[in-house]
């Protein structure tokens, strides 16, 4: 169902400390907090002895210990003490540790064999130490659906038109063609609008009047990381393969969808512009209108889990849906081949 041996977003930084946190993962369950030096760790939420959630006990130290016997497990996992028993730790008092990391104001957690957790893997986000650059400070939704809808919605420039009339809607955003393209980490869809308003979302964020040539640029990343890009230009000077002009307004959405089983998925997302480094109003006035639009991708998308969980008939696909089925296939290709023997 999941593929494991990638990083994941577990949660914003901020949000971890000296405390134990319980979260669930790709339907496992892990405990989370910080060591005295401030490294995150990740371990199992459960005692080997009676499955008690490790997250039910104390932190010790850098330790853990089971609220239930007192059996301490360190942040590889091991057992280091046993209080009924201090002479004869079970050989067995075993909890598997995940490998985590800080990068980007996020937490990053990899799910797979901790062998093959290379920190270089984790997504690379251009341009974040660029002094030039605004950014959000980002949020996170909980959305009571598989994470793949939320791939397919973020692979879908068209629902804009519908869903997001008062954000990100504009001429042409239901009838323009899409281009689709296969890279070697995902999927992209595509278009250029050209000569037309700005969307209701970047209206007042553009540094120019009149109309313009607009990029809608919807790109998701294994296992289901998306960048959407929107590119403003005065009309006359975009296209794909026109240079920037000093009124190029750029904006890119990161999204990061963390399934947390089977039926929920937890949504990280912030966004990172091209102007206005310092102006936290307009950073803030972004931010709500990203969770406004993101709010109303959730009321469809949680009604979408539940008409595809118990169709009555079987459910057909749109030309639109060329880059989600694309980018369906590319993670079933990589989740059986991370299984095969």
């Amino acid at each position: 169902m999941f593929l494991r041996n990638c990083w994941y977003v577990a949660g914003w930084s901020k949000d971890f400390d000296r405390s134990l946190k319980a979260e669930t993962l790709l339907g496992e369950k892990i405990v989370f907090y910080r060591r005295a030096d401030g490294t995150p760790v990740a371990l199992e939420d459960a005692c080997p002895h009676r499955k008690l959630p490790l997250s039910q006990g104390n932190l010790r130290g850098d330790t853990v210990e089971c609220g239930y016997h007192g059996l301490t497990f360190d942040c590889t996992g091991a057992c280091v003490a046993a209080p009924t028993q201090p002479d004869a730790i079970p050989r067995r008092a075993v909890v598997h540790a995940y490998p985590v990391v800080d990068r980007y104001r996020l937490t990053w957690i990899w799910m797979g064999d901790p062998a093959l957790a290379d920190p270089a893997l984790i997504f690379p986000i251009e341009n974040y130490d660029n002094p030039a650059w605004g950014s959000s400070d980002g949020g996170v939704l909980d959305i009571d659906c598989n994470y793949l809808w939320v791939c397919d919605n973020l692979l879908d420039p068209s629902h804009v038109a519908w869903v997001h009339v008062t954000s990100f809607a504009g001429a042409g955003t239901d009838d323009e063609p899409l281009e689709v393209a296969r890279t070697d980490r995902g999927v992209i869809v595509s278009r250029w609008i050209y000569g037309k308003p700005p969307s209701p979302y970047y209206a007042g964020l553009v540094r120019f009047d009149g109309p313009c040539d607009r990029l809608q640029h919807y790109e998701m990343f294994l296992p289901g990381i998306a960048l959407n890009k929107s590119v403003y230009t005065p009309a006359g000077t975009g296209g794909p393969d026109a240079p920037p002009t000093p009124e190029t307004y750029v904006n890119i959405s990161y999204n990061f969808m963390t399934p947390i089983d089977g039926d929920r998925t937890r949504y990280f997302w912030f966004q990172h512009r091209n102007t206005d480094p310092q102006d936290r109003e307009i950073s803030d006035k972004m931010n709500a209108g990203a969770r406004m639009a993101f709010e109303e991708d959730r009321t469809v998308l949680e009604a979408v889990h539940r008409g595809m969980k118990t169709p009555r008939t079987p459910a057909i696909d749109l030309g639109l849906d060329a880059g989600a089925k694309l980018f369906r296939q590319m993670l079933s290709r990589a989740i059986i081949a991370e299984v095969a023997p």
